[in-house]
């Protein structure tokens, strides 16, 4: 969207913005254990990370949410023992997640490091209006973080919702907030593709109210669950599942 035509919205999309924080419901992160060892064989230790759609918002227990689901993806997809641990919360931009790596300093379990990272982020940078590129630079600041300190051999990123999409949020507000979402993702691919140590799966995601939570703004549980099998497949096609 361009900027004229943002400037020209704007006193109504401010008051929309506004109106529609106060109408939706606050949902609770999913309950239940965020980490755990799931299948049988070699190990794989993977990592989940990121903002409300990573904790599981939307979803009463952690068994519907993405982390527990996408690690018994990969475990029945790859015949791995998979060791997930989940540190996520709701809210967080991508570098409120970089700094809540480096607050919390996650613990992997068996080998002290991880294979693979999962990285879910995006929504609250657009909401917070961050420029794509400048949320792009944290993105690589962050799968740095992932890399060098915390072991992980390869970052994903999932892809931004389609935002415009979402039923939760009136027109034009919907609208100008998911062409900015457009734009970022575009960017995160843009910037992945200059990396073999990072990618970006690819989610279609047939939105609509019924498979949308009560806010009409995160997952419900089919929606984690084709998340969950759209990440495990993109691990398995990057051949990250091979025991090493």
């Amino acid at each position: 969207m361009s900027l004229t035509a943002k400037l020209m919205l704007s006193p109504l999309l401010v008051a929309q913005a506004l109106r529609t924080r106060s109408k939706l419901p606050v949902l609770p992160e999913a309950a239940g254990p965020r980490d755990g060892v799931v299948g049988r064989g070699p190990a794989l230790r993977l990592l989940i990370t990121g903002d409300s759609s990573a904790a599981g918002v939307g979803v009463v227990h952690q068994r519907d949410a993405l982390a527990l689901r996408l690690a018994q993806e990969l475990a029945t997809r790859g015949g791995r023992q998979v060791h997930w641990r989940l540190l996520a919360q709701s809210g967080l931009t991508t570098a409120q997640t970089l700094a809540l790596l480096e607050r919390e300093h996650p613990a992997a379990g068996p080998g002290g490091h991880f294979d693979i990272a999962v990285v879910v982020t995006g929504v609250n940078d657009v909401v917070d209006q961050i420029p794509s590129h400048r949320a792009v630079a944290v993105r690589e600041a962050l799968a740095n973080r992932l890399r060098n300190g915390l072991g992980a051999a390869h970052v994903v990123f999932a892809p931004l919702p389609p935002v415009h999409l979402f039923p939760g949020l009136p027109q034009p507000l919907r609208w100008v907030a998911g062409a900015d979402a457009k734009r970022h993702d575009r960017a995160l691919g843009e910037w992945v593709r200059t990396r073999s140590d990072v990618s970006r799966a690819e989610i279609e995601l047939p939105l609509n109210a019924g498979l949308m939570a009560d806010d009409g703004f995160h997952p419900g549980p089919t929606v984690y669950r084709i998340t969950a099998h759209a990440i495990a497949l993109h691990v398995h096609q990057q051949g990250l599942l091979a025991a090493g």
